[in-house]
């Protein structure tokens, strides 16, 4: 027995010399070889190939998202996800905004190869048009009511589908087909939408495409290739909302406050939302929940926001059912979709506390539900998203007891107020609901970390969303702002964000004039990483 073992210690020494022979004399000739990368997809989710190197290896596959630039100092990438595999493929983190993929190799002993020329998300074209998602092949026909499915397009306010009777002449382009048309709206608000073919069903082909628009309806990129639909006449039409869940970005924690969406069903304009911590009795049923733990009818035809905080650990279930005027179900429920609140055991490292803007959300169209649109998606450092949408600043210092305490952040990273800027609120009431905030988190071993208020863009505002703003405002903001500065710890956000006349909130960092959007947001997270030294650290 002694002899066996030490024959295999003996082969097991050989090999693990002859690899690193291999390795250091590279002999193999693999530090020479550049892999090339190509991708596939499959219900929204992208998988990344490559030809394996001819020697065992470990690849580290980093997810990078470009910075803005804006930041002296900045890295040029922002570093989302690293991965590790043996094997020639891996599926990369969905994502609504365009990264880039770094690829490394290991050996037993040493680095072999790498990092490879960055390879491209391809759900992000050159020219900007949406890439879709859903297919209707005759492997998988369509019905006559079939959801239209799309990656989102950073920055679109809304989309315009164009149904044609035949491919358009020219592919792209930012104008209606010339040729086949069919039927067009741009009255989409999501990235999707649930055509109605009955008209059309005796055509022996339609084609679909989709280009995203701006507030003005302003064409974004180009339109979208056109897709051939081959419908099954015979199928049965969805008669549920459909779960919106694409390009659902990374996060370390579920929002404190969550936020549904959906695709919606074909003109149906009410919808109720209703929350369980069990699956339902029965799924895609027109019944609710008997023991439902909370339910809304939204406000929009395609999101709906919670009101509660959902701080306890486990798993919830939700479900959307769309309504008439007496609250009965059109169709049925959707199906049942999860998420999973972590037990978070205080102190935690960081949260961010404040209104819509730390929430999240913007370009008018997209909620907090869409992390592109949360400037802590961007943050070097895990920070649970503390945020409410409406909050004041009043608001805000009111709830620090039920939401902050029980995390007990070793930082909390305060931004709120904006929403008093409008009103006629003075600056000294603001400042006075700031400085109590200030008081609750030195009182409990919080360092409190305030950001500076941004300037705003009433007119934009206005256009947005048809409400004044006080005209007072920026006086207010730089009351509240010399405040801040004047904290023991707090982080300057305010002149990155102004129009090159500096006056208002520049409207190529918010569409609606309050709300960042995804450069933006991205740009507040720079800032607050240039300046970790006003954190604890861990």
């Amino acid at each position: 027995m002694k002899k066996f073992l030490l024959f295999t210690l003996l082969i097991a020494g050989l090999c693990f010399a002859n690899a690193y022979l291999i390795e250091k004399t590279d002999v193999l000739g693999v530090k020479d070889i550049t892999p090339e990368f190509s991708f596939t997809e499959k219900d929204g989710h992208v998988t990344m190939h490559w030809k394996k190197l001819p020697y065992p290896c470990v690849y580290k596959i980093e997810t990078y998202a470009k910075t803005t630039g804006m930041v002296k100092d900045s890295p040029d990438f922002h570093l989302f996800h690293t991965d590790y595999t043996t094997d020639d493929h891996i599926q990369v983190p969905d994502s609504a905004v365009p990264t880039f993929y770094e690829v490394t190799a290991y050996g037993f002993f040493s680095f072999l190869g790498g990092p490879y020329p960055h390879a491209a998300n391809p759900d992000f074209p050159n020219p900007v048009s949406p890439v879709s998602i859903y297919h209707y092949t005759e492997d998988n026909p369509a019905s006559l009511k079939p959801f239209l499915v799309w990656h989102s397009v950073p920055g679109a306010v809304m989309y315009e589908v164009e149904l044609l009777s035949e491919p358009p002449k020219t592919e792209g382009g930012i104008t209606a087909s010339a040729n086949g048309h069919l039927y067009s709206t741009s009255k989409v608000f999501t990235n999707g939408w649930q055509a109605d073919l009955k008209e059309w069903k005796n055509k022996k082909e339609i084609y679909w495409r989709v280009r995203a628009l701006d507030l003005q309806r302003r064409p974004i990129g180009e339109f979208s290739k056109a897709e051939k639909l081959v419908i099954d006449t015979e199928l049965p039409a969805p008669t549920a909302p459909l779960i919106n869940t694409f390009d659902q970005m990374e996060q370390p924690a579920p929002l404190l406050y969550p936020v549904y969406q959906w695709i919606p069903i074909h003109d149906s304009m009410r919808y109720e939302v209703e929350l369980l911590i069990h699956p339902p009795e029965s799924e895609n049923g027109t019944e609710p929940s008997k023991d439902r733990e909370w339910y809304r009818i939204a406000e929009d035809s395609f999101s709906s926001y919670d009101e509660y905080p959902r701080p306890y650990a486990g798993k919830y279930y939700w479900r959307v059912r769309a309504i008439d005027n007496n609250g009965k179900t059109i169709g049925t429920y959707s199906d049942t979709a999860t998420f999973t609140v972590p037990e978070q055991k205080a102190p935690i490292y960081a949260a961010a506390f404040g209104d819509s803007i730390t929430h999240g959300g913007g370009a008018i169209s997209y909620s907090p539900a869409n992390l592109e649109y949360s400037y802590t998606t961007y943050l070097d450092f895990p920070a649970l998203n503390l945020g409410r949408s409406g909050d004041t600043a009043h608001d805000t210092m009111l709830r620090f007891e039920e939401d902050v305490l029980p995390y007990r952040p070793k930082n909390l990273l305060i931004l709120t107020g904006s929403n008093d800027l409008r009103s006629n609120l003075s600056a000294e009431s603001i400042i006075a609901d700031l400085d109590i905030i200030r008081v609750k988190c030195e009182a409990n071993g919080i360092r409190p970390i305030f950001l500076t208020l941004m300037p705003i863009h009433p007119v934009n505002i206005y256009t947005a969303f048809r409400t004044p703003s006080d005209e007072n405002w920026y006086t207010k903001m730089r009351k509240i702002n010399a405040f801040i500065r004047k904290q023991e710890y707090f982080i300057d956000l305010e002149p990155y964000f102004y129009d090159q006349k500096r006056q208002y909130l520049a409207t190529n960092l918010s569409i609606d004039g309050l709300h960042p959007d995804i450069r933006g947001k991205m740009l507040m997270a720079e800032i607050i990483n240039a300046h970790k030294e006003v954190l604890v650290q861990h």
